[in-house]
Order: C-alpha cells, then sequence, then structure tokens
C-alpha cells in the first residue's frame, strides 16, 4: 500500500517481494555499522524480517518502517517510518538508505514526508529519534528534520547508550 508520494520518490509498505532490497539493505556497511545485524543471511530470513518486524508493526502499530523507492524507476533505495520501541515513550523516526543513493537529498525528502504524515495522519504530537553517537548524518538530518537532541537513553539490548531526539512541538 502507498503511504506518501514526494516529487522524486514513493513511500509504501514493504512485501516480501521485497526480499532481495531488504536482503541488501540490512547487509549494507551502513546498516551494520550504526544499527546492527540481524541475522539476514539469505532471502527467506529478509522475508522473515518483513512478515516479522514490518508487516507485523502496520497490523499492530497502524505505522512502521516504510521502503522509499525512486517514483521514476521504482528502484527501492532505502526505508523511512516510525517504530515503536519499548524503552521510548512515543514513536521515533528511523531511516536507513542504501550508499549509492546517499548524497542527493533523497531521505531528507522521505524523512520530511513522514514526519508529516506522523503530525497530520497518525496524529503524533511527540516524535522522537535515536541514533549512535558516531553516526554524523543521522545527527544533522534529525536536525534537519527540526529534531533537536535532548540526551541519552539506553536500550535494554545495548551497551552503549543512544543519543535522544525529539521534535521541538509542545
Amino acid at each position: 500500500m502507498k503511504i506518501g508520494e514526494t516529487n522524486r520518490l514513493v513511500i509504501s509498505e514493504a512485501k516480501n517481494s521485497d526480499a532481495d532490497f531488504f536482503y541488501a539493505l540490512l547487509n549494507s556497511s551502513s546498516w551494520l555499522k550504526h544499527i546492527g545485524d540481524r541475522g539476514i543471511k539469505n532471502k527467506e530470513d529478509a522475508v522473515g524480517y518483513i512478515e516479522g518486524s514490518l508487516m507485523k508493526s502496520y497490523h499492530e502499530n497502524g505505522f512502521g518502517l516504510y521502503k522509499v523507492s525512486l517514483k521514476e524507476t521504482n528502484t527501492p533505495i532505502g526505508v523511512c517510518g516510525f517504530l515503536k520501541r519499548d524503552y521510548l515513550d512515543a514513536p521515533d523516526i528511523g531511516f536507513a538508505m542504501l550508499l549509492e543513493f546517499e548524497g542527493y537529498g533523497y531521505m531528507l525528502e522521505a524523512a520530511s514526508a513522514v514526519m508529516q504524515l506522523g503530525k497530520n495522519t497518525l496524529g503524533f504530537t511527540k516524535i522522537l529519534a535515536v541514533t549512535t553517537e558516531g553516526n554524523e548524518r543521522s545527527k544533522k538530518l534529525l536536525t534537519k528534520l527540526n529534531l533537536m537532541e535532548v540526551g541519552t537513553v539506553k536500550a535494554h539490548d545495548k551497551a552503549v547508550p543512544f543519543l535522544l531526539f525529539r521534535n521541538q512541538i509542545q
């Protein structure tokens, strides 16, 4: 299902047929470095991730991480959407992109549209984000999205705390 559209992008729910893309994204150097290994070792694992994480979130929460594709070619380039984490008191925006598509403003375009979806359609008044200390690209993008760093938060399964960002709308 299509969630939104921008000048250059289509934002849609992930499907099992996206398994090859998710295999590539979840094994990209940036994902592994900043997000972590999800144990996706083949296409079947990717389908399991799509069903057990993305589709499950759409069903249970009414939102999730969405596939971001180029409008002109329908090529999937990344993900952007909201997550519901048990250690946060509000949804947080998350995003990741294949390396070859970085630096063109695509993720700012997608994340801006997703932020509007959160505020206008999903009714979020508080939106959070987490990232690692060394993820300069994410920190820069979060600032462009009008989120500000407000401290740190520790996930239950991580040794190092994340930087915590929040939107500035009260």
